[in-house]
C-alpha cells in the first residue's frame, strides 16, 4: 500500500497566505504548510519536537484563523514534521472544512 492510498483524506498544497503557528511546552514557531488536509499537515519548520508530542494549532486561513490540537506523527530534521489532527472545536472544524473545499477546487480547476 502506498503513503497516498494510506491517507483518509486528500491533502493539498496551501498558498502562502496561510500560516500555521504552533506549540509544544515552550517550544514554538510560525511557519507554513507544505501539505494540509482536515486531518494533518506537514509543517515546514526547523524548530521541531519529538514524535507523539502533543502540539497546539493555529491555522492563520482565508475563511479565519483554525485552532486545534494535533499529536505529531513524523519528524524530518532540519525539514519539518508531520501532524495529526486529533481535536478541534465544532466552529474551527467548519471553517477548516470550507477552506479544504475551497482549496481542493482550486487545485482541481487549475489541472483541467
Amino acid at each position: 500500500m502506498t503513503e497516498t492510498e494510506q491517507r483518509r483524506h486528500p491533502r493539498v498544497k496551501p498558498p502562502k497566505s496561510i500560516v500555521v503557528g504552533w506549540q509544544s511546552g515552550t517550544q514554538r514557531a510560525v511557519c507554513y504548510a507544505d501539505n494540509i488536509s482536515v486531518s494533518g499537515a506537514f509543517i515546514r519548520t526547523k524548530v521541531t519536537v519529538p514524535e507523539r508530542s502533543l502540539v497546539q494549532l493555529l491555522l492563520d486561513m482565508p475563511v479565519g484563523q483554525v485552532r486545534g490540537r494535533a499529536i505529531v506523527r513524523r519528524v524530518t530534521e532540519n525539514v519539518g514534521m508531520a501532524v495529526e489532527i486529533i481535536a478541534m472545536e465544532q466552529d474551527d472544524r467548519g471553517r477548516l472544512l470550507r477552506q479544504m473545499r475551497d482549496l481542493l477546487q482550486a487545485q482541481l480547476s487549475s489541472t483541467h
